[in-house]
C-alpha cells in the first residue's frame, strides 16, 4: 500500500539503465515463467502472458472461508492472486514460528494451486497492508538503536533468521519446481521510505537469489514518482508501480518505463477502494471508475493487480496505523469498498470488474460458486454413510433417526405421460413429505395424493419431515417416517433408497461456510439451503429474526438450530436469537434449508420484538442494539 512521504535528496543509485533485450529461448523448459524485453511481455512456457490478479490476504480471512473467497475470485476471471507473508504474525517472539492453523500460509498457497490460480507472492519482510508495524515483529524495537529497514546489523540478522525459515517453504512452490508461484517481491514500496539504503535493498536481493534461486522472477513495486522509483527500485529486480482509477493511465506507465524502458507494463497495486481510519467517513469509490481504468490498462495489454479484491477483518489486534501530521488508527473491518466485501459477498463492483475481463479473456465456465444448493446435491454430506435400501419405505424408527429430515427415493417404473396420482394411505405420511418429481407436499392429515408425470426410471424424491412427537394423551407412540408404501395409480412402489439425513452435524461441522455447496442443477424451486453472513455491531444482544417472502423451514445461526419457520401457517412470524449464539467482531454464519420456496431476493430481517400475525413497519436506525428494526441485506445468491 503507498504512502506519499517528502522526496529524499541527493539520491540516484537506485536507477536504472536500460537492460539488453532477452530473446525468447528457442527451447523454453517445460516449465518457465520470464521476462520478455523484446516484446514487452511476459513469458510463460514459452508463451506470452499477462496476468489478471486480485490481492488476498490469508490473516484476513478465516481458513474455513479461503477456498469460497478463492473460488469467488477465479470464478471472477482471475487468473493470479497476490499474497503477503506478515512476518510478524509467524514470529510472535524471536525464533518461535506459528504456521498452524490460520496461519497455515503452505496450506493457503496449496489451495490456491488446486484452485487454478497463479500466486504473486510478497513475502516482505516489510509488508505495510495497514498491517500492525507493516509486518514487521514489534519486538524489534527491543534495540532501542535499531533501524528498520535498513542495512543495520541487527535488523539484517533477523532479517536473514525469517527468510531462512519463509523461503525454504516457498522454493518448492515456484513456477519452475511445479507449483504456482510466477513471481516474488522484494521488499516494499521501499521508495517511500526515507532511508534509501541500497545496500540494504542488495543484500535482500542476494537472500532471495541464495534461498530461491536464480530462475524466480523478483521484482519491486513503487509508486509513480520519480524520487519513489530512484529510491526503490535496483539492478536485477524488475520495476513496477502501482496507482488507481484516479490516475492517466498513460502518465503512470510512462513512469514505468523511465526505468523499466522495454518489458511488461505492471500495475501490481490497482486500488479498487481505500482503506479506513477511525472516526473518518467509510471510504468508497466509483465501480464504473474502477471498472474504466482497468479496461484502459488491459487495452494497453498492461497486467493488473487489483488491490484490494477481498479486503477481510483486522482480527485480534493486527489492524495498523497511519502518521501524516497526526495518527491514524486503521478500523478493525478492512472491507476496502473492495468487489468481494468483508464478509465474502460479491459487489456491484465485482460484477463490473468481470465484465471487463470478459471482453479481454474467456470467464471460467460455470456458475459463480452458490451461496444456495439444493439439499438432493448434497446428499452425500448430509448423509455421509449412504443410503439404507428396503423393497418398501421404513419408519424413522426402523432406521433410528429421532428427529429432523429423512428422503425417500424410489424410480418410476414406467412411462407415466399423463397425470397420475401418487397416493398414500391416510395418516400414514407422518408428518409432512415433499415431493419433488412435481413440486407438491403430502400431509399428515391433509393432502395425501398428488397428480405426477415422468418417463420410466425418473427419480421419485420424497423428504419427509418430522414435525413433533405427540406429548399428551394415548397417542404417544408416534411413529415417523413413511408409515405405509406410496402407490402410482394404486401400484404400490418398490425398491426404496432411503436417507437418514445429519444435517445438525454436518452444520455444527462447520458445513456449509467451511465447504463449498456444490452447484445446483434445479433452480431454488422445493428443499434448498441457503448461507450468508453478518456482522454484530456492538455487544450481541437478545434479537428476533424475520423471514419477509419465505415459506417453511429451519435457521441456523452459528451451528445453533434456532427450530422452524412457517410463516404463511403463522401465527408466529418471527424465530427469537439468543444474544448468546451471536459473535461480535467476527461473522456470523446463517444457514437456511427452505424446503418450499425462497424469495427471488432472499434476505433475513432482526428486530428487537417478536411477530405474530401483524405487519412489520421497518425503520432503518443506526447499526446500535436495540433498535426498532434493523434491516439485514442478507443476500445470498449471485446474480
Amino acid at each position: 500500500m503507498l504512502r506519499h512521504l517528502p522526496p529524499p535528496s541527493g539520491l540516484g543509485e537506485g536507477l536504472q539503465t536500460p537492460i539488453t533485450a532477452r530473446l525468447p529461448q528457442a527451447y523454453p523448459p517445460a516449465r518457465s515463467f520470464q521476462l520478455d524485453y523484446e516484446d514487452d511481455c511476459f513469458r510463460k512456457d514459452g508463451a506470452p502472458f499477462r496476468y489478471i490478479s486480485g490481492s488476498i490476504h490469508y490473516a484476513r480471512v478465516p481458513r474455513p472461508a479461503w477456498r469460497d473467497r478463492l473460488l469467488k475470485m477465479y470464478m471472477s476471471g482471475l487468473s493470479a492472486v497476490q499474497v503477503y507473508i506478515p512476518w510478524n504474525y509467524h514470529e510472535p517472539l524471536p525464533g518461535v514460528y506459528d504456521f498452524a492453523g490460520d496461519r497455515d500460509v503452505e496450506a493457503f498457497l496449496d489451495l490456491t494451486a488446486e484452485l487454478g490460480l497463479l500466486v504473486i507472492l510478497r513475502p516482505g519482510p516489510y509488508i505495510c497492508a495497514e498491517w500492525e508495524m507493516g509486518g514487521l515483529p514489534a519486538w524489534l524495537l527491543w534495540k532501542p538503536d535499531i533501524v528498520l529497514r535498513s542495512s543495520h546489523p541487527a535488523y539484517l540478522a533477523a532479517v536473514d533468521s525469517w527468510l531462512h525459515v519463509l523461503l525454504p517453504k516457498i522454493k518448492p512452490r515456484l513456477y519452475q519446481h511445479g507449483g504456482n508461484i510466477i513471481s516474488v517481491q522484494v521488499e516494499n514500496e521501499y521508495g517511500s521510505y526515507y532511508a534509501c539504503d541500497y545496500e540494504y535493498l542488495r543484500h535482500l536481493l542476494g537472500s532471495f537469489r541464495a534461498l530461491l534461486g536464480t530462475e524466480v522472477l523478483l521484482f519491486t513495486t513503487d509508486g509513480t514518482q520519480v524520487w519513489e522509483l530512484r529510491c526503490g527500485t535496483l539492478q536485477g529486480l524488475y520495476a513496477t508501480i502501482d496507482f488507481g482509477p484516479d490516475s492517466n493511465v498513460t502518465e503512470a506507465f510512462g513512469a514505468q518505463r523511465r526505468v523499466e524502458p522495454k518489458g511488461p507494463l505492471v500495475n501490481s497495486e490497482y486500488y479498487t477502494g481505500w482503506l479506513d481510519y477511525w472516526g473518518e467517513a467509510h471510504a468508497s469509490t466509483s465501480s464504473a471508475r474502477v471498472a474504466q481504468g482497468l479496461e484502459d490498462m488491459l487495452e494497453l495489454g498492461a497486467s493488473v493487480n487489483m488491490y484490494m479484491f477481498h479486503g477481510g477483518t483486522n482480527f485480534a489486534y493486527w489492524s495498523g496505523a497511519d502518521f501524516k501530521d497526526q495518527y491514524k488508527p486503521v478500523t478493525t473491518s478492512y472491507d476496502y469498498d473492495a468487489p468481494l466485501s468483508e464478509a465474502g459477498d460479491p459487489t456491484e463492483k465485482l460484477f463490473a470488474i468481470r465484465t471487463v475481463i470478459s471482453k479481454f479473456q474467456p470467464l471460467p465456465v460455470g456458475p459463480m460458486p452458490p451461496k444456495h444448493a439444493d439439499l438432493l446435491d448434497v446428499l452425500d454430506v448430509l448423509c455421509p454413510s449412504g443410503p439404507i435400501q428396503s423393497q418398501f419405505p421404513l419408519t424413522f424408527e426402523a432406521i433410528k433417526q429421532a428427529h429432523g429430515f429423512v428422503l425417500y427415493r424410489t424410480r418410476l417404473p414406467r412411462d407415466v405421460l399423463d397425470p397420475t396420482t401418487l397416493g398414500a394411505p391416510p395418516h400414514s405420511v407422518c408428518d409432512r413429505g415433499y415431493v419433488m418429481l412435481q413440486q407438491g407436499t403430502l400431509e399428515r392429515d391433509g393432502q395425501t395424493m398428488l397428480r405426477v408425470m415422468g418417463r420410466e426410471g425418473d427419480t421419485l424424491d420424497v423428504l419427509l419431515e418430522n414435525m413433533g412427537r405427540i406429548s399428551f394423551g394415548a397417542n404417544i407412540s408416534d411413529f415417523k417416517g413413511l408409515l405405509g408404501n406410496l402407490s402410482l395409480d394404486s401400484s404400490p412402489l418398490s425398491n426404496w433408497l432411503i436417507y437418514p439425513l445429519a444435517i445438525d452435524t454436518a452444520i455444527q461441522q462447520g458445513w456449509p461456510h467451511a465447504a463449498l455447496p456444490k452447484s445446483s442443477s434445479r433452480g431454488r424451486a422445493g428443499p434448498a439451503f441457503y448461507t450468508g453472513t453478518f456482522e454484530t455491531p456492538g455487544i450481541a444482544w437478545d434479537t428476533f429474526v424475520k423471514f419477509p417472502g419465505w415459506t417453511k423451514g429451519q435457521l441456523w445461526i452459528n451451528g445453533f438450530n434456532l427450530g422452524r419457520y412457517w410463516p404463511p401457517r403463522g401465527p408466529q412470524q418471527t424465530l427469537f436469537v439468543p444474544g448468546s449464539v451471536l459473535h461480535v467482531g467476527r461473522p456470523n454464519n446463517i444457514t437456511v434449508l427452505e424446503l418450499e420456496g425462497a424469495p427471488p431476493t432472499p434476505f433475513l430481517l432482526f428486530l428487537d420484538q417478536p411477530l405474530f400475525n401483524r405487519t412489520l413497519t421497518c425503520y432503518f436506525h443506526s447499526l446500535q442494539f436495540p433498535c426498532r428494526a434493523f434491516l439485514l441485506l442478507f443476500l445470498l445468491l449471485w446474480s
